[in-house]
Parts: C-alpha cells; structure tokens; sequence
C-alpha cells in the first residue's frame, strides 16, 4: 500500500515538472526527552525550549502545509506529548502513514492511546544488542525494555519497525544477531544510518569518517543472514556500502519543530523559518553538502540521502528498474547484495 501511495505520488510530482518537493516530513511535536543518549544533539541544542509543546492544530497545519505522503514523528519522546494519540490519529485519518520513532520507555501509555493501523507503525530505537544500546542511551535496562516493547506491540497487531544508528567502534557481528533476532520477532524492517556528528556532541569520539562507515557496512551486510528486510531503500543501502554516490536531498525531508521549519535540515538548523514555502524558497541549497559545507562532510543520513537515491531512479530507467527489482526482492545478505 505504501508503495502504491509514493508511487502515485512521485508520477503527480514528476507530472507536474516539480523538481523539489518532499518524500518524508519529520514532526517534532516537543524536543524533551526522558534519556540522554550520547550522540544526540536535539535535546542540547533545543535547551531553551524543552517545555515547549505543538498543539495538535500546529501539528495538523503543519503536516498539512507540507502535504508529504509519509509523516515520521520525532523528538525527543514523541510518547511524553500529552496529546500525541489526537495527534497520531489526525494524521492517519488523512491516510498518510505515520512512522512514530520512540525509545519505547513509556510503550504501556502507547498501548492505550494509539490504536493499530496499516497507516501506523511504531519504529523503536535500538543501537545494538544490551551492553551497546544501554551505553548509548546512558541508562541500563533499555534495551530489555525495547524488546518487551517490540514483542507487546506485535502481539496487538502493531506494525513495527527498528532504526539502529551506527557508531565508530561498533563491531559487524553484533548487528548480524540484532537484525536476525529482530527479523524472527516480526519487525517489518530494520532501518540503519551513520550517526551525525552534531556540534553539541562533536566532542565524543564517536563519530565515523566517511571511508570508515563504507566498509564497516559492507561488513555489516555481508554478513547478515539472507533475506533480512531493511526498511531503507536498496540503493541507499548501496551508497552506505560505497557502492553508489549521491548529492544531498535535504530538501526531500523536511523537518517541523516547536521552534518553526529547521533550515535547512533535519540535523543542521542555521535558522528556522514560520512556514514550508519560506523554508523551500529562501533555502540555498547548493551551498550545503558534501564538499559544500565541512558540517556535511561526514554525514550520510537517510534524511538526506534516501531522497537522493529515489529521484535517481525516477530520472534514470535502470536505476528504477533495479530499485523496483530489489524492493519486491527484499533484504541484503550474502547472497542478494547487489555486486556493482
């Protein structure tokens, strides 16, 4: 259903002769958080308004003014929002799918609040196995808290997803078992990028260089087991390895928060501005980047680059034959990563 949604939606833009235009638009209805995992800058960054909270009509303006198929739901903890059932079920009415992204400490109150949906999923935060995801949310028991959380909303019928984000000095084979044990409990997909270096945890020696992260995930996807479904797109998952390059779409995930539109982009805020067509129309975008702006240099973000691999395909008839290929061919391993 998914599939069938973007890809009305991407012929409507393509149609329309619409060079930019949003794929996935990040809500952040409050930046306040109840951990405070190392290599996050949001809750640093956003100090001076972490009371602050959108309403649901600034929400549904918002989600609206953009009109992007897919909202994803961000933070800090989405679950610690008063209101984030009304607003949830807003958006899903609306049939656009709606990925909550939470740590999953307050997964009881989720239960309550948020019925299931096929327009629905939650995408619950886990960066390894028990000693690594603690250590990187700063607080033991965690981890076992996620996988309680997983399992709970699978058995009510949840959709449900992972986002692992990967650090230097993290080892291949932790996340062979991570992403097996996940698979077997049922998540519909796994999704994966490097950790950004933000500027309020710069200072954590955390971070991989751009070199380092293409063969750690080749290593990565070698050797996990056959047929493991990623919720990234294939090729995406080719430029992690190195395989693929690709310019920056910052433009194609657009991120609202507490504060206005995030300009340019979901992890770099020079300013932020009242409305999306201040934000798409005021943006320079050539001047951020890889090779543009050094805050870039590193950065290899889904937000950022998932786009990228999307409008490749929609202008290059092999790239879209591969990527629809791949996408009814699901997972990587050892015997269906692409060889290019």
């Amino acid at each position: 259903m998914l599939s069938l949604k973007l890809g009305w939606y991407l012929l409507r833009q393509k149609l329309r002769g619409n060079e930019r235009f949003p794929l996935t638009m990040i809500l952040e209805p409050l930046e306040s958080c109840n951990l405070t995992c190392t290599g996050c800058g949001r809750i640093r960054e956003y100090e001076p308004i972490l009371e602050r909270r959108l309403s649901v009509e600034q929400c549904l303006s918002a989600v609206e003014e953009c009109d992007a198929p897919v909202v994803s739901i961000a933070g800090g903890e989405p679950l610690m929002h008063d209101q984030i059932g009304e607003i949830v079920s807003a958006i899903v009415a609306q049939r656009r799918f709606v990925y909550l992204c939470t740590n999953a400490l307050l997964y009881k109150k989720a239960l309550k609040i948020i019925r299931p949906s096929p327009y629905f999923a939650f995408v619950v935060h886990l960066d390894g196995l028990r000693e690594t995801h603690d250590i990187a949310v700063e607080r033991e028991g965690v981890y076992d808290v996620a996988i309680r959380a997983i399992k709970e909303f699978r058995k009510a019928g949840y959709r449900v997803c992972t986002n692992t984000t990967l650090f230097s000095g993290n080892k291949p084979e932790e996340y062979h078992r991570l992403f097996a044990m996940l698979h077997d409990m049922g998540v519909e997909g796994m999704m994966v990028a490097p950790g950004f270096q933000y500027k309020e945890v710069a200072h954590h020696d955390i971070f991989m260089q751009r070199g380092e992260a293409h063969s750690f995930f080749r290593r990565v996807f070698d050797g996990c087991r056959a047929g493991l479904r990623f919720y990234n797109n294939p090729l995406y998952l080719d430029f992690l390895m190195g395989k693929r390059e690709y310019e920056c779409s910052q433009w194609s995930t657009p991120t609202y928060t507490p504060a206005g539109w995030r300009k340019p982009c979901y992890l770099i805020a020079d300013e932020h501005t009242s409305s999306f067509q201040q934000l798409m129309e005021t943006t320079d975008w050539k001047a951020y980047g890889f090779g543009r702006d050094p805050r870039c240099d590193t950065c290899m973000m889904h937000c950022g680059y998932e786009g990228s691999a999307v409008h490749e395909a929609m202008a290059k008839p092999a790239a879209l034959a591969e990527l629809a290929w791949r996408s009814v061919r699901p997972g990587v391993g050892r015997k269906n990563v692409s060889a290019r």
